[in-house]
């Protein structure tokens, strides 16, 4: 039975028409680039690649597209901006293809098949043509899309001080590469993370996630207070030291309470022990 219906499901995808695709992105070398990986995926036909939202408009008002793989930040309007710009039943399938995590979730709100990090693997790329194949033989995407959008002014306001409202971001970790796309992982689940090279892993109790990202970056920006630096390559969620001892050097081994032990070196110590002093008092 799975078998037929694999079979089924692809002959399906195969007799699918091919995809008009619009790429829009500011930086002509990541069109350029993207042009040339889709140019490996069967059934990809790029009509246009343009370097603003107000020429991709132009593009899709002469001939809608299928497909579109969508830049977010970009000078004057954003890929968000583009959206607005659809009128019922008239969607495209849309890819978000950024150098930046932190827009996740607003883009899977508005149910983007996709959203890819640069830059992008031609694994991932062909998974998400894939998958934005499915998507456009569902005649409920386009009305789920569309309602997902109506919304996106809403979800661009500035939220009040008086505003309790829960927001994904503030709560959990987005982990947007690989296996893990569109993984949310709560930041109170999270007991350290570590860098491997321009990837970071993820540390829970029951599992490791992977990640393109740089530790600067995610414990300024990302990360809440609770995560303190205690190497060059190793942040720690304080609330899971459940021991502290010192060492040589003005260094510390910490035990954590799901038993990994680490090490604080002497240039992170003293921010360790400024963060675990206040918290006491």
């Amino acid at each position: 039975m799975g078998a037929n219906s694999d079979t089924a499901r692809t002959t399906e995808v195969d007799i699918m028409k091919t995809l008009n695709t619009l790429l829009v992105d500011d930086e002509a070398s990541a069109l350029e680039g993207l042009s040339l990986r889709l140019g490996r995926i069967p059934g990809v036909h790029i009509t246009a690649a343009v370097t603003s939202v107000d020429e991709a408009i132009e593009c899709i008002a002469q001939d809608l597209p299928d497909l579109i793989f969508l830049d977010i930040q970009m000078p004057g309007k954003s890929g968000f901006d583009l959206l607005k710009q659809f009128q019922p039943e008239q969607h495209p399938a849309v890819i978000f293809v950024t150098a930046f995590h932190q827009y996740a979730v607003r883009a899977f709100d508005v149910e983007a098949v996709d959203y890819l990090l640069k830059p992008v693997r031609q694994t991932r790329l062909a998974e998400a043509v894939e998958r934005a194949r499915l998507r456009c033989s569902e005649p409920r995407y386009k009305a789920q899309l569309l309602n997902a959008v109506e919304t996106l002014e809403a979800q661009s306001q500035p939220t009040t001080a008086a505003s309790s409202s829960y927001r994904v971001e503030q709560e959990k970790l987005i982990i947007t590469d690989g296996r893990n796309s569109g993984q949310l992982v709560p930041f109170n689940d999270i007991a350290w993370v570590d860098a491997a090279g321009d990837y970071m892993c993820i540390h829970t109790a029951a599992e490791t996630y992977v990640m393109r990202a740089r530790l600067k970056h995610l414990v300024e920006n990302i990360l809440p207070p609770e995560f303190i630096r205690i190497h060059k390559s190793t942040a720690v969620n304080v609330r899971f030291i459940k021991h502290i001892e010192a060492l040589r050097n003005s260094e510390y081994r910490i035990d954590l309470t799901n038993e990994k032990t680490l090490k604080v070196s002497r240039t992170y110590s003293a921010a360790l022990r400024h963060y675990l002093f206040t918290q006491s008092k």
